[in-house]
């Protein structure tokens, strides 16, 4: 009897390993419901129909007892979800195009003066190609006479030479022989006789020939003669200059013989503020102001605070065939930039003062994927041959120069020389000509590309100038004002009204317009623009579209289990595996029941009330007597 009292569980206990399991079965069921999915694609979308804030979703499931409301719903439920979307393609192209906004900016600050290059527009005789050039006036002369009956005066020199200088031009008297001046007629070139009055001159184009080594030839034809023989002189004339072994030996500066009169800010300049280059086709010229150590400043606007120069323009020893304009010539520039004179300079009229009244506007432009632009030319394909920063010139004319190189096998001499490269001579390089008009020709129509690969800077300054001109010296002050500049610097007066001019170069205006680019599409305006057409169509906000997407990631889940299952099913259907053998059926039921996976049952709990204690007496004593009984 005691033994089975004490077999016996109190009834609490059992009352709290009951509610113990039930606990655990119902953590078991919550653990369950974490992984429980939507059983097809219909209750899938049913669910979301019912659920979702996206407005006109739930008509699809309330209307579903009515299938022509349902049908009409879903075509525009799906048509409103295209038009979305097409919108949104739209905004998308627009954000890739990359647009830009242009803001202008006025602003006012005292400005660095620029730097301003003036020439002389008079070729120099240098002395160390004197001599050739009078043979190349020799040989000219004759040519225009033969071609023209023009009897063109040459100035009295001394022609007696020495024996290398007879060798030597008799070996230009050669070359200039292998490229004649002709006169063409259509597509035929003949020689022009030397008596022929009847000929009309207008049916005529007057041009030079080219040779390839090859002796294929070509003829580089104008219709104007002015032009045909400017452009054949200047064609000899840099093959002089390029025979020049050093190229100090043309810097013949005479600044004081050029410059009569030179202020700035009132203020009197030196040789410190200007340096010198020589330039084949307009002579000496001198920068101002490109110190970078020592920049000038105005301090204030107008005429008086800028700079002034009294310049000569009576030309003296000068080559009439490769200039035929008197004067000056001006460009005004930013520093550390190269004077293209071909390109931004104007000319200063003999006998008048210019005045030229400046405003300075800067362009800054986004780069990267907003424009087409280079901060430094250092992404550019290009060499730089120039030793400034990188300009759009400064990277086409360094492209010509390197084709040049490539392709003829030396320099043009207007343009900087390259490392190991030499200057085209016909000494040296007897075909230079024919190569370098034909790669002219090819480079003006873009065939090198030149224009392609050189992009322009992201950051530019330049100066938009306007002129205004008057007579100077006046009449009544003219002979004073010339005599005092023939004490001062010893000018011979030829011409008065030829001789000398003035040039003033001043700031407008202390403002300056700076032109810059902004992002017009960016991140936050896509976004902004992506919402508005949300609410617009669906009505909804960002969270509705995290149900859109949690839609698609339970599609795709229930298209991986349904995919799975699938997949299941057709393993088992695969026939069975070849019958085991004896031994290895052997080995394979003493590994079953390691390698067989644990099953899962399902236990029912079925709960019923407890009897009461006095309901269990008589059983228990009865049990009792007959236990005392055995």
């Amino acid at each position: 009897s005691g033994s089975v009292k004490a077999g016996k569980m109190p009834e609490g206990e059992k009352m709290r390993q009951c509610k113990q399991e039930e606990e655990q079965q119902q953590k078991e069921e919550e653990r369950e419901g974490l992984i429980e999915f939507y059983s097809s694609y219909q209750e899938l979308f049913q669910f979301f129909c019912s659920n979702t804030t996206i407005h006109g979703a739930i008509r699809l499931v309330c209307s579903k007892k009515n299938k022509m409301k349902t049908a009409f719903w879903s075509v525009l439920f799906f048509l409103t979800f295209g038009l979305m979307y097409w919108q949104f393609g739209i905004l998308y192209r627009e954000y890739f195009s990359y647009p830009v906004n242009l803001n202008l900016n006025l602003n006012s600050d005292r400005l660095t003066f620029p730097a301003v290059t003036l020439c002389t527009l008079n070729p120099y005789r240098y002395s160390a190609i004197r001599k050739q050039l009078d043979k190349l006036d020799q040989i000219t002369h004759q040519t225009l006479l033969d071609l023209y009956d023009y009897n063109m005066s040459l100035p009295e020199r001394d022609w007696s030479t020495s024996s290398t200088q007879k060798r030597s031009s008799r070996s230009l008297l050669h070359h200039v022989l292998r490229h004649p001046l002709r006169r063409q007629k259509r597509d035929n070139v003949v020689n022009l006789p030397e008596n022929s009055p009847s000929v009309d001159k207008n049916d005529w184009k007057i041009g030079f020939v080219l040779c390839s080594e090859n002796n294929d030839c070509f003829h580089q034809a104008y219709s104007s003669g002015v032009d045909a023989v400017r452009e054949w002189y200047s064609f000899h004339y840099i093959n002089i200059l390029a025979q020049v072994p050093d190229a100090k030996a043309l810097d013949e500066s005479d600044f004081e013989n050029f410059i009569y009169a030179c202020r700035f800010n009132e203020a009197t300049c030196d040789k410190a503020n200007y340096t010198h280059f020589h330039h084949p086709l307009y002579g000496n010229c001198y920068t101002f102001n490109d110190n970078s150590s020592s920049l000038w400043t105005s301090s204030l606007p107008g005429i008086n605070n800028g700079l002034s120069l009294v310049v000569r323009t009576e030309q003296n020893d000068f080559i009439p065939l490769l200039s035929t304009v008197t004067g000056a010539r001006v460009m005004v520039h930013d520093q550390n930039e190269p004077a293209f004179m071909d390109d931004g300079g104007f000319n200063v009229r003999p006998g008048i003062e210019t005045s030229i009244s400046m405003r300075k506007e800067m362009t800054v432009r986004l780069g990267g994927s907003y424009s087409d632009c280079t901060e430094d030319g250092s992404d550019v394909p290009v060499q730089n041959l120039y030793s400034s920063r990188y300009t759009e010139q400064v990277c086409i004319r360094s492209c010509f120069q390197l084709n040049m190189v490539e392709r003829c096998g030396c320099a043009y001499y207007f343009y900087p020389l390259p490392d190991g490269a030499e200057y085209c001579d016909y000494m040296k390089h007897r075909a230079w000509g024919y190569c370098y008009y034909k790669l002219l020709a090819e480079f003006k129509a873009d065939v090198l590309g030149c224009f392609r690969k050189c992009r322009k800077p992201c950051k530019m300054t330049e100066y938009q100038l306007s002129a205004g001109y008057s007579r100077w010296p006046s009449a009544v002050s003219e002979d004073w004002v010339f005599y005092m500049l023939s004490q001062q610097n010893k000018y011979n007066i030829t011409s008065k009204r030829n001789g000398v001019a003035k040039v003033n170069i001043f700031f407008e205006e202390w403002n300056y317009k700076t032109n810059g680019e902004s992002p017009a599409f960016t991140v936050v305006t896509l976004l902004s623009q992506l919402g508005n057409q949300w609410s617009l169509w669906f009505g909804s906000s960002v969270l509705s579209v995290m149900e859109l997407a949690e839609l698609v990631l339970d599609f795709l889940a229930i298209t991986f289990i349904l995919a799975f299952r699938w997949f299941r099913s057709r393993q088992k259907l695969s026939p069975p595996t070849p019958a085991l053998s004896s031994r290895d059926n052997a080995a394979f039921q003493d590994e079953a029941p390691a390698l067989s996976a644990p099953h899962r049952f399902t236990v029912e709990a079925v709960v019923t009330t407890l009897p009461s204690y006095n309901s269990l007496e008589p059983r228990g004593a009865s049990r009792d007597g007959e236990v005392g009984h055995e």
